[in-house]
């Protein structure tokens, strides 16, 4: 039997004026996703539990089956399994965004231009970050380049609730003055943060991309704070052997720490230029190799409702459909049995661009188990129509193994 989870982050929407009152999820053009749901158990799924936030890390542990309220430790210790930092039970980490804020005077007075630097370049970050260790890494503070805007800082001994830290894509175009580290043992966090844009506004790199039109990654900005996550094996858990296809660390640490197989695609960017068919053929190549359950994670959806980029979050789920869902299923028809789960991990409504923790559609498609489902058009409200609908998103992984 193989089971083949296709993540579509934030995929999930409200309607929305601009597509004459639909989501996206209802315009796009998806007859794989459609033709599934057709024969499928459509509902929906809350897969962010009362009192978390809704963010990547905790919605996917729970598509996963780990219950977050038990395994969740912080999202940027995830990341730092994948970046391959060897933390210590003492080390808090966080998320180090590189963003874009405006050039006001005064630090609290610039506004969050850009959460994600002007879709900087890993090699270009890598650059910057490797500059801010040189003038503010020490004993306590050490600063780890990742991918594309998304790095690390590890805080020796640092405190694992320092305060309250805010997610850069909650805030944009805003005014970070009622945003920035508030708490007790934020200070020195703010003031490096500070001292980043005096370092990386007139930078070469940043100067660069001024020249070429580009936006400045101008700041650091710190979020997700956590410590050294501990989670069970998804073999130990479930008996199936796994691998994660992911273009972001978040992902791949998360696969790490659960002694699954992380597996890089070539000219993946987590955006709309991603390289689906590279990830499809990635998918078709683990199964092929033996693994049980094979889990492609795409960010491109999410991605664009943090822009506000109505046709492109259409585009994505069309081109995700298309080059990456379609495919493999045919594929999979070369097996006895085989079953499929269809689901974003949670909303990135176009009209807030940010998450929300609003349960989420899912399909579980079996191979052995076709069902008439009365459901034609794979989306939010279709979903919603059919009555199901798992209150414990962590449940849902059991539930689709057992098929």
């Amino acid at each position: 039997m193989k089971y083949f989870v296709m993540l579509c982050d934030g995929m999930a929407d409200e309607p929305v004026e601009k597509l004459n009152g639909k989501t996206p999820m209802m315009v796009a053009n998806k007859p794989n996703m459609d033709m599934l749901a057709a024969k499928a158990e459509v509902g929906i799924v809350k897969t962010v539990a009362e009192g978390l936030k809704p963010g990547s890390d905790v919605a996917n542990l729970s598509v996963l089956g780990y219950e977050p309220a038990k395994y969740y430790s912080g999202r940027s210790p995830l990341e730092a399994a994948s970046i391959g930092i060897d933390l210590k039970n003492t080390d808090v980490t966080l998320r180090c965004n590189l963003v874009t804020l405006s050039d006001e005077e005064n630090y609290e007075d610039k506004k969050m231009v850009d959460y994600c630097g002007g879709d900087i370049s890993t090699e270009e970050a890598k650059e910057l970050i490797n500059y801010v260790q040189q003038n503010l890494g020490n004993d306590t503070f050490t600063f780890y380049p990742g991918v594309a805007y998304r790095h690390c800082l590890v805080w020796n001994n640092g405190n694992p609730h320092p305060g309250v830290l805010t997610p850069p894509h909650d805030i944009p175009g805003r005014v970070v003055k009622d945003y920035l580290p508030k708490g007790e043992d934020t200070a020195q966090l703010y003031e490096m943060m500070k001292k980043s844009y005096d370092l990386l506004k007139d930078h070469p790199v940043n100067k660069k991309r001024i020249a070429e039109g580009k936006r400045p990654a101008n700041s650091c900005w710190f979020w997700g704070e956590g410590t050294k996550p501990l989670l069970d094996s998804f073999y130990g858990k479930f008996g199936k052997k796994g691998s994660m296809i992911s273009a972001v660390d978040l992902l791949k640490g998360i696969a790490i720490c659960a002694d699954m197989k992380s597996v890089d695609v070539e000219n993946t960017t987590g955006y709309i230029d991603t390289n689906f068919e590279g990830k499809c053929k990635a998918a078709i190549e683990e199964f092929k190799s033996g693994q049980d359950f094979v889990y492609v994670h795409v960010e491109a959806p999410d991605e664009c409702g943090h822009r506000g980029e109505t046709e492109n979050k259409v585009k994505a789920i069309e081109l995700i459909d298309k080059y990456i869902l379609g495919p493999v299923v045919e594929f999979l028809k070369s097996y006895d049995d085989f079953a499929v789960l269809v689901c974003p991990d949670h909303p990135t409504p176009l009209n807030i661009q940010t998450h929300s923790a609003t349960p989420v559609p899912y399909l579980i498609y079996s191979s052995k188990e076709e069902l008439d489902s009365k459901v034609s058009n794979f989306n939010e409200e279709s979903a919603k129509s059919t009555g199901n609908y798992i209150e414990k998103g962590f449940t849902m992984m059991d539930y689709f193994l057992s098929k």
